[in-house]
Formats: C-alpha cells, structure tokens, sequence
C-alpha cells in the first residue's frame, strides 16, 4: 500500500472473499494458529457423528458465533472449537475488538444484480463452460495424486466437493451438476449478504447497461476529491 501510495497510484483490492478487504481494512484478532493434532480429532468426531453433532456443542461452548456459523459449514465449525480449546475462550469472546484507524481513504464497489434469475442463468452457464473445458480431468489428476482428501479445506471448496463426490460414484453426472450449480447459488447468496452488509459501498447492477459507466464516474469522483 504504501510503496504504491507513494508513487502516487491508487491500489486496488479486486474480488476474493469479503474477508480480504476486511482484514485489510480493520485487521483480524488474534488467534492461535492451527493446531493439526486438534483438527484431525475434530475430523475424526464429526466423521463418526457428523458435523451437526459438533455445530451443537459450539452452541453450547459459544452460542453467538454458533447462531453465525451454519450447522453445515465445516470448516468454521471446526475452526471455532478449535480456537475454544487452545485459548480456554469463546471465538466470538476474541473477535470484534476496536481496529486501529484504517489510513487510506477508500471507495467500495460492489456488484449486486437486481434480477436474481439472471445470476442463477450466468451460474449454470459458467458451470457447463467449467464442465465443458475439463473441470473433471482437474479434479482426477488431483485425486490419483494420494496426499488429497475431500474433507480437506481446498477440496471442500465449490464444485471440487461434488466432483469429488461423482467421481467416488456416490451419484450421476446429471446431480453433480444439478449439486454443484446449487452449491454455488448459496455462495452467491452468502457473498451478496457480506456485500448488502457495507453500508457505505457503492452498488451497481452488473446486468444494467451502463453499469461500467456508472462505476468510472464513481472512481473519477473519487479521485478527483483526493487529488
């Protein structure tokens, strides 16, 4: 940021998770860091009783980040239990602490369609083009390598886990694309919630004509005011 800032460019964070510009902007708490041992024993109960099993004792163990976590998202599941018995705390006891005053001023651009069936459209059309250039010859070239695992956070990620899953034949082609299209749809819902939840971005409609138009006037405003 600041070797960029000095030569008078304007930085740019584009795409990835919420998470990333958050971090940026307002830091992350500190918490330990993974700890295998704790995770492959996590992964060993919810393989014998299922992650909802253990969603229910991180209610018990923590009900705030419990009613943020859903039942199914392993990943933040196991992430949370595991911060509570390395620290003796709650994870949402160690979050949310005041950040340190971000230094840059910032204009936030996010695209939110308004025609959620056009979204729906452009995902099932992204998955067949995926599909179609050998989305499937990926996910078998990582399976014959023998170090992966679907429950491994990489190979839980959208459309590796159901491919995954067919390739183990535990359904057909027409449900891995039916599976994967849906898990994608909410996805996109979680992301469009995170977005909704910045107040102070700048929204535009990616399916709206002038969409691009509207956001240059939108940076050049901004650069204008700064400079």
């Amino acid at each position: 940021m600041q070797s960029t800032t000095a030569k008078r460019r304007i930085p740019l964070l584009v795409g990835g998770t919420g998470l990333y510009f958050r971090a940026l902007q307002s830091g992350l708490s500190d918490l330990p860091e993974a700890n295998p041992e704790v995770r492959q024993r996590l992964a060993a109960e919810a393989a014998e009783h299922g992650w909802a099993s253990l969603h229910t004792r991180l209610a018990r163990l923590d009900p705030a980040a419990a009613s943020r976590i859903r039942a199914g998202d392993a990943q933040r599941i196991q992430r949370a239990l595991e911060v509570i018995e390395l620290t003796g705390k709650a994870l949402s006891a160690q979050q949310g602490a005041m950040p340190a005053r971000f230094a840059y001023r910032v204009l936030k651009l996010a695209l939110i369609p308004q025609d959620r069936a056009l979204l729906h459209a452009r995902i099932g059309q992204r998955m067949d083009a995926m599909i179609a250039q050998g989305f499937l010859d990926e996910i078998r070239t990582l399976r014959v390598r023998g170090d992966l695992h679907e429950d491994l956070p990489a190979m839980r990620a959208v459309g590796y886990r159901q491919g995954w899953q067919y390739l183990e034949g535990q359904f057909d082609a027409g449900e891995f694309r039916d599976r994967a299209i849906f898990a994608t749809r909410q996805l996109a819902k979680r992301q469009l919630t995170w977005l909704r939840a910045e107040l102070d971005a700048r929204v535009f409609d990616p399916f709206s004509p002038r969409h691009q138009d509207s956001a240059v006037n939108a940076v050049a405003d901004f650069v204008g005011e700064s400079g």
